[in-house]
């Protein structure tokens, strides 16, 4: 496969007058993915009675191995839901809290995630302790320390992202993951990004229980998350939403059933899970990673020289992969409100046509650019000209 940006750009469907730095939040498939999925939707709409009944479950089996060794776990231990929010919840709803437990997280968690752990503490009579991490990030061992500080004796459960949406932060989950086992705590690390943006082990990572989106920078459909569980814990793992449960083709009961069978819904976004990592793996996991961190670096460097601010984190793989989030200079503007977006981004897609998320984090506006294959220098180079026309007015 061609790994000039141009050529690649031509693998995805992205209009040629855009410029598209936002993989984190919706990453568009390429097009040998939208074919695959395309040819499942034909199957399940041409006889829906045999797909659902006779194909369905073996290709769902399929997509099952190939993700699990993408990511390093046992089939049997993942189950596919929507997307990491949707696996979240079943966590949530499946954690037993008391008047006075505590969950513990960060101040770098994603705007949803906290909700969702707000809410089920406040039911609960129970406190979502959200641990301040060091500003800047320089050393792992300070991060680790400073967050496992706020163990006490009433933390039931930690919930951390592998990758941090706001700040783009790659967190030392291993080792969180690993002090928490021995103090006998749950961990639920919450995912999306890490997918094909690290390599990720999860039989070593040691967490029990692993929230994922498929469609970011695996590039897999939208609607292709999965959740891994222990296996201690699966047996009595819940669903969310309850309907039969059980095989439609007769097979023996398994603990997933009640998550892969819901009712009637439409499974070809995890069955087009396989194209997309034979996509990565075709162009070459190790030269994509080092690809896409490049282009994040150099992102870095042509912002940081724009603003003259540093990012929060030290120019390194081992804190930021193929999406980094850079602070911009203040001005007098209140965070915009949920469902809002901050001026700045709508200017920079309503006049010039470049997608790129502005974050508001800590009282600071961010600028978060997210690099995959179809992205090039001149692309950054087009926002660094734009942000410096608006933001020196």
């Amino acid at each position: 496969m061609n790994g000039n940006p141009a050529e690649m750009r031509n693998e995805w469907s992205i209009p040629d007058d855009v410029i598209y730095l936002n993989h984190g939040s919706f990453g568009p498939s390429p097009k040998v993915v939208q074919a695959a999925r395309h040819q499942w939707i034909e199957q399940l709409e041409s006889q829906p009675m045999h797909f659902f009944l006779r194909q369905m479950e073996d290709a769902v089996g399929v997509a099952y191995e190939c993700l699990a060794k993408f990511v390093g776990a046992k089939p049997n231990d993942l189950i596919f839901v929507e997307n990491a929010t949707a696996a979240m919840n079943i966590v949530a709803a499946n954690i037993e809290l008391n008047a006075g437990d505590e969950v513990l997280t960060t101040d770098h968690e994603y705007g949803a995630v906290l909700r969702i752990w707000r809410r089920v503490c406040r039911r609960a009579g129970a406190s979502l302790v959200v641990r301040k991490l060091p500003n800047p990030m320089t050393s792992a061992d300070k991060v680790i320390e400073t967050f496992m500080e706020a163990v006490t004796s009433r933390t039931r459960l930690i919930v951390i992202s592998h990758v941090t949406s706001p700040t783009a932060i790659i967190l030392p989950v291993a080792e969180i993951s690993r002090r928490a086992r021995e103090l006998g705590i749950p961990v639920c690390i919450d995912g999306p990004h890490a997918v094909a943006m690290l390599p990720i082990d999860l039989d070593q990572l040691g967490c029990d229980y692993y929230a994922a989106s498929g469609h970011k920078w695996l590039s897999a459909p939208f609607g292709s998350g999965f959740l891994y569980v222990r296996r201690s814990l699966q047996q009595n793992l819940q669903p969310v939403i309850t309907s039969w449960g059980g095989s439609v083709s007769g097979r023996p009961p398994s603990w997933k059933d009640e998550f892969d069978w819901i009712g009637t819904r439409d499974p070809t976004a995890y069955l087009s899970i396989p194209i997309a990592i034979q996509f990565l793996q075709s162009y070459g996991l190790d030269e994509f990673r080092n690809t896409t961190h490049a282009l994040a670096q150099f992102a870095r460097q042509r912002i940081q020289e724009l603003t003259g601010i540093d990012a929060i984190v030290s120019n390194s793989a081992d804190w930021f992969g193929s999406m980094i989030s850079l602070p911009l200079p203040s001005r007098e503007q209140e965070p915009p409100k949920k469902g809002h977006r901050d001026l700045l981004q709508d200017e920079l897609w309503n006049h010039y046509r470049i997608e790129v998320p502005i974050v508001h984090w800590q009282g600071t506006r961010f600028v978060r650019v997210s690099c995959h294959l179809y992205n090039s220098r001149e692309d950054i180079d087009a926002l660094v000209e734009v942000l410096g026309i608006i933001l020196t007015r």
